[in-house]
């Protein structure tokens, strides 16, 4: 009965296409039982049929053929995603409770040390370091149109996917003078904005900014001395007049502070610049400021140094042969030829060379002190540094928490074979293992003597780097000697990079004094390097060395010859197929101290544990210097940013610690109420190690 009454109303809805089907439904007659029996299941097979046909073309309709999937879905899903989690961490940071495990941000120091009643007592002079501070463009190439004071360096770094080219071009110096180059003028950006952020949401002093500001610091008694740190530390003076400027403005935060003495907060190489202005605000004019002795005595109370490079980086190094590091190492060779193609003309690693072998600022980091700071091939100062995985730097904190000492650590973490960093530059990792008995070592003067044939006239066209000026006999005779300590370094660089070491050389030097009453030191090229100067008559002023350590910092390099023959190709590249043991300091043809990822404990930590510690002939007054270091604790959630108790070379200016040291020197405090010395890292030992005439 249903499926007739289902029959009726699709004849009703469609009576064209089920008359016909009617008909021939009731022309038969049923005449026995059995048709009688049989008439229902035929009948509803005859409805069922009917129902498929008349389904059919409607369901045609609905079915759609599957969209194919594309690229650029995939970006937009991508996207999507991102924005989502993005939106997702902004509610999480701005509408949880705060008191949510995990989610607790802890107090900013200046709000809790104003509670405490800290107030503003000596003026703040925060210098920064290489690389950090903006750079703004005030005369340039036709290319150059519309950007007349717009940032060139320091900020969203948008012209150099626009113009990369244009902008390489006006971020180079003269090549032969270390200044501007003819119709091009690029100076440093002014005011606190300098350096505050080096990119949208990348801070670099604005923690500390902020932190100051919240306890009573502005613009009257803080200043930031901005400068040009491509150029050498004396041409800043001769183009800009940045270190008259630097001496007027803390004369004049004196004065206007109640004759309050002024703390001195500088980063990185601005460590050793500063170190440059000690010299030359004392110095006799025309070459230096005509303060005269006694003149930091009467200006200055504390040098906060964040991150110092006294001695050197040997990363610098890596930049002036190769232009790379340990991450450029990795891409490369993940991906070769991609940074230097000539296919695609990225050459991006030459182009970083042409630009940076002309800022003389780059050899200042160069390190100094020769093989009595650095080892020589058979031993450094940090022969006993162990490699340590995450489990055992956990551990070596903890042991030196509990019982003051790291002994049982390091002899559960022992590596067999103990490196040699004095190597600082090697050919092949076999080297590194031989006796330096067994080591091919080239004379220097036959080094020098090769460079003297260097061809005048070269096919490549514009020269990308010295190297194209270079045969490829004179290349391979680098590779002769099996390695380079810091001594024999400054001739390789002088072989490999002639002009740029000519030029910089003639403002920088990197040894150790034997008289520092040589009337030679009174040249300013000795004024940077703490081993050939001596610290101003300042019995009252203090110095602090602050730094990060437990992060692998690049140390020594396993070096190779490149395979590429071809112009414009940089000829020598870091080995990274070279490794050391599991748990060993080798990894990608780059060896491995502790430091702040950038600068070695050696060269931040030495002059403030022996070189300056009590009255030396580096330090005649008997200045205080005290040592603060903070481990390194990485970020335990992506809500914590860059973390407030990291050690790296830029992250420390937002660790909580530091802010709190600077807060309180600034507020009145002197370092022994701070506590004196905190170590963590074998700088004592070290620097027991180094045997240095005091």
């Amino acid at each position: 009965m249903a499926a007739i009454l289902r029959f009726r109303k699709l004849c009703f809805l469609e009576p064209a296409k089920c008359s016909t089907v009617s008909v021939q439904s009731f022309e038969k007659p049923k005449n026995d039982e059995k048709q009688s029996f049989e008439q229902p299941q035929k009948s509803e097979s005859l409805v069922s049929s009917i129902e498929r046909v008349l389904e059919k073309p409607k369901s045609k309709k609905i079915k759609k053929q599957p969209k194919e999937w594309r690229c650029v879905d995939s970006c937009c899903w991508l996207i999507g995603y991102l924005c989502t989690s993005w939106w997702l961490l902004l509610f999480l940071c701005n509408f949880l409770p705060a008191n949510l495990p995990g989610l607790r941000v802890p107090e900013a120091p200046g709000v809790r040390l104003k509670r405490d009643g800290l107030t503003p007592l000596h003026p703040v002079v925060l210098v920064p370091g290489i690389v950090t501070g903006g750079l703004e463009l005030w005369e340039g190439r036709p290319c150059s149109e519309g950007l007349f004071r717009k940032r060139l360096w320091g900020g969203s770094f948008t012209e150099i996917f626009k113009r990369p080219l244009c902008w390489l071009e006006h971020l180079s110096l003269d090549n032969e003078t270390g200044l501007d180059p003819l119709g091009i003028r690029v100076r440093a950006v002014p005011g606190l904005v300098a350096a505050d952020y080096f990119a949208p949401g990348y801070f670099v002093w604005a923690v500390l900014i902020e932190n100051l500001a919240k306890i009573g610091y502005e613009q009257k008694n803080m200043y930031m001395a901005a400068y040009d740190w491509r150029l050498s530390f004396q041409n800043t003076e001769i183009r800009d007049q940045s270190l008259s400027r630097l001496k007027s403005k803390i004369e004049l935060m004196y004065v206007t502070n109640g004759y309050k003495k002024v703390v001195v907060v500088p980063h990185s190489m601005g460590v050793i610049y500063f170190l440059h202005f000690l010299k030359w605000v004392e110095a006799p004019p025309p070459v230096g400021g005509g303060g005269g002795q006694g003149w930091c005595a009467k200006h200055i109370k504390a040098i906060m140094n964040i991150g110092p490079a006294f001695l050197g980086v040997p990363k610098a190094v890596a930049n002036i042969l190769s232009a790379e590091g340990r991450d450029v190492a990795f891409i490369r060779s993940m991906a070769p030829g991609l940074l230097d193609s000539e296919t695609f003309g990225f050459q991006t690693l030459q182009h970083i060379m042409r630009v940076s072998r002309t800022w003389d600022s780059v050899i200042s980091l160069v390190p100094r002190g020769g093989e009595t700071i650095w080892g020589d091939l058979n031993k450094s100062p940090e022969v006993e540094n162990i490699c340590y995985t995450s489990k055992a730097r956990y551990l070596q904190s903890s042991s030196k928490e509990n019982n003051g000492n790291d002994t049982d650590a390091k002899r559960s973490f022992h590596v067999k074979e103990l490196p040699r960093y004095g190597r600082i530059i090697s050919f092949g990792k076999e080297k590194l293992e031989l006796p330096s008995s067994q080591l091919s070592i080239i004379d220097s003067k036959e080094l020098m003597r090769g460079s003297a044939s260097r061809n005048s006239n070269t096919s490549c066209g514009e020269v990308s780097s010295e190297y194209d000026e270079m045969s490829r006999n004179n290349i391979k005779k680098v590779a002769e000697s099996d390695a380079y300590t810091a001594s024999s370094l400054l001739d390789l660089l002088r072989f490999v990079a002639p002009k740029m070491m000519k030029r910089a050389e003639a403002h920088f030097s990197h040894g150790i004094a034997e008289d520092l009453d040589d009337p030679k030191y009174t040249h300013y090229k000795y004024w940077s390097n703490p081993l050939e100067t001596k610290l101003p008559d300042a019995p009252d002023m203090e110095i602090f060395c602050s730094y990060g350590v437990g992060i692998p910092t690049e140390r020594s390099y396993v070096y190779k010859l490149s395979s590429s023959d071809r112009c414009k190709s940089i000829p020598l590249q870091i080995d990274s197929s070279a490794y050391g043991s599991d748990n060993g300091c080798l990894k990608g043809g780059v060896h491995f101290v502790d430091g702040d990822e950038s600068v070695p404990v050696v060269s931040a930590g030495f002059m403030c544990a022996k070189g300056w510690r009590g009255k030396t002939r580096f330090n005649p007054s008997g200045i205080s210097t005290y040592i603060r270091e903070h481990q390194h604790k990485a970020p335990s959630s992506l809500l914590e940013g860059r973390g407030t108790e990291s050690g790296a070379h830029v992250d420390i200016m937002g660790n909580v610690a530091f802010i709190e040291d600077v807060l309180r020197i600034a507020g009145g405090a002197t370092g022994a109420e701070l506590g004196g010395d905190r170590i963590y890292s074998d700088i004592m030992k070290m620097s027991e190690r180094i045997n240095i005439r005091l």
